[in-house]
């Protein structure tokens, strides 16, 4: 896995497909095509997803970065005309519209998307997808929390461990969208315990924990300037160390979006002041930056960047934090 090789670094660059190489080829030929809808472009998608068959973590992770990268083309639009019945097509064109609901704060038509969602589920009844695109439809149009639940156990029964349905959930009762600080905290707590160290979803814990303390420095005044105790003591203080200890080894992490977690651990451990302790994770990177978290307070790549020379200053200086 190219994630963890050992050769030299590389420059730090946004990595839309992360270490995915045949994500990162689709995306590369459909950059160079000039105007969305094409069939050489339908083609492509269709291709790449069919080829990831029932690996339902991987299909999440390529789904949602094809999606970004077409909401604003007719890709999603002229493979469902092509193919109505196509469970991919279907689910494709509601992951698109959820993109663009997401960025734009609403959604078109809300009742064809989860038409479409339970369409594609009868059409490919144990692909999980279907399900956590209607979380994140559920986070735009604030439906109702039981509604949200049944949402959620159809989604998670298909895949346990979903990445990205877990952080749809996350996202779904965050303070930023309508939830609570005490809503997230209570989901935190009930899958902690359950989660495999090294699930797809092992990062929901510290992902809420950076989300906590990013709301924390947006509220500037002594909040922002007390924001660095939230990693010193307690179960976010665990939840880094064992995070630290565990994910940067060689073969630890197998998941698709496994270097999106490493991003957001990097960040944690330079939040807290461990710069130092951030250097193999770095190094582990080999470059390839997330837009978030990076993003919050600058450009991602300049961020990232500052953060990777305090770790190397740290590192030569045998300190924690640069």
């Amino acid at each position: 896995m190219s994630l963890f090789s050992s050769r030299t670094s590389r420059r730090p660059r946004i990595a839309l497909a992360l270490d995915d190489a045949e994500l990162a080829r689709v995306l590369g030929k459909l950059s160079k095509r000039a105007g969305g809808g094409k069939s050489a472009d339908v083609a492509l998608v269709a291709s790449l997803l069919e080829e990831t068959g029932d690996d339902w973590d991987r299909r999440g992770h390529r789904m949602s970065v094809l999606a970004e990268a077409t909401a604003d083309t007719g890709v999603a639009a002229a493979w469902l005309g092509r193919e109505p019945d196509n469970a991919d097509a279907l689910v494709f064109h509601a992951r698109v519209e959820l993109a663009r609901g997401l960025r734009d704060g609403h959604v078109e038509d809300a009742g064809e998307l989860v038409s479409r969602c339970h369409r594609a589920s009868e059409l490919n009844p144990e692909d999980p997808l279907p399900w956590v695109v209607l979380l994140g439809v559920s986070r735009v149009e604030r439906y109702g929390r039981n509604d949200v639940n049944a949402v959620w156990r159809e989604a998670t029964g298909r895949d346990r461990w979903h990445r990205e349905a877990y952080l749809q959930m996350l996202a779904y009762l965050s303070p930023e969208e309508g939830g609570s600080s005490a809503s997230v905290l209570d989901f935190v707590d009930v899958v902690r315990t359950r989660i495999p160290a090294n699930a797809p979803c092992a990062a929901v814990e510290l992902t809420a924990a950076v989300r906590q303390y990013q709301g924390l420095l947006a509220q500037g005044g002594v909040r922002a300037m007390t924001a660095g105790q939230l990693w010193q003591g307690g179960q976010i203080a665990a939840a880094l160390e064992q995070a630290a200890a565990l994910w940067a080894k060689p073969g630890f992490f197998q998941h698709a979006a496994a270097a999106a977690d490493l991003n957001v651990l990097a960040y944690a451990l330079c939040a807290a002041g461990r710069a130092a302790d951030a250097h193999p994770v770095f190094q582990t990177l080999q470059g390839m930056v997330t837009p978030w978290p990076w993003d919050v307070d600058g450009p991602a790549v300049q961020r990232y960047e500052q953060h990777l020379s305090k770790s190397e200053r740290g590192r030569q200086g045998g300190i924690g934090n640069a």
